[in-house]
């Protein structure tokens, strides 16, 4: 499983009002620590076979299986969301760390491949975890910064990211039955 995006070229307008944000946050939250908080929220249903439908705020996402996990292949599996959510954050966190540390980044190109051994999904050795046993995240940068602000830059984004943060870390994580 892989997959890659390649973003616009800088705008320095994006990056101004990229740092207005981070500006406006860090007064926000450096007057309210509470405000700093988010919630974030998924619904969802079982569709036909194991199609998924889900709901994120005011938007809808489809999730399917390939054939060979029982799916039509219609949509996107779990495990490639996630892949999908860690290359989308890395983007995002790159942009915003660019426009704080003033590292101009004309591109940012993005390469997921996340390895999954299903023997740990359908139970067949417990050795294995039902997750991705590897994940490997190639990052392009593109711009006029010499390479050694691009690790600065690097480095920021891997202390940053929160998907990475997802991916790296524990999380506890509750799960019961409704009713």
């Amino acid at each position: 499983m892989s997959t890659s995006t390649t973003t616009e070229t800088r705008d320095p307008a994006r990056d101004e009002a990229l740092r207005a944000i981070v500006e406006a946050t860090s007064i926000a939250v450096e007057d309210d620590q509470d405000k700093a908080l988010a919630l974030f929220r998924a619904t969802g249903t079982g569709g036909a076979g194991v199609v998924t439908d889900v709901r994120i705020g005011r938007h809808s996402v489809t999730v399917d299986e390939p054939p060979a996990l029982g799916g039509d292949d219609a949509a996107p599996n779990p495990v490639e969301y996630a892949l999908a959510a860690l290359l989308s954050c890395q983007v995002v966190t790159y942009r915003f760390w660019a426009a704080k540390l003033g590292i101009p980044l004309d591109d940012v190109s993005v390469d997921l491949e996340g390895d999954l051994d299903v023997r740990g999904f359908f139970g067949l050795d417990d050795a294995v975890r039902p997750g991705f046993g590897e994940v490997r995240v190639v990052v392009d940068l593109r711009g006029p910064a010499t390479r050694e602000r691009y690790e600065e830059l690097r480095a920021a984004v891997d202390e940053h990211c929160p998907v990475l943060d997802l991916f790296t870390r524990p999380t506890p994580v509750t799960t019961r039955l409704a009713g």
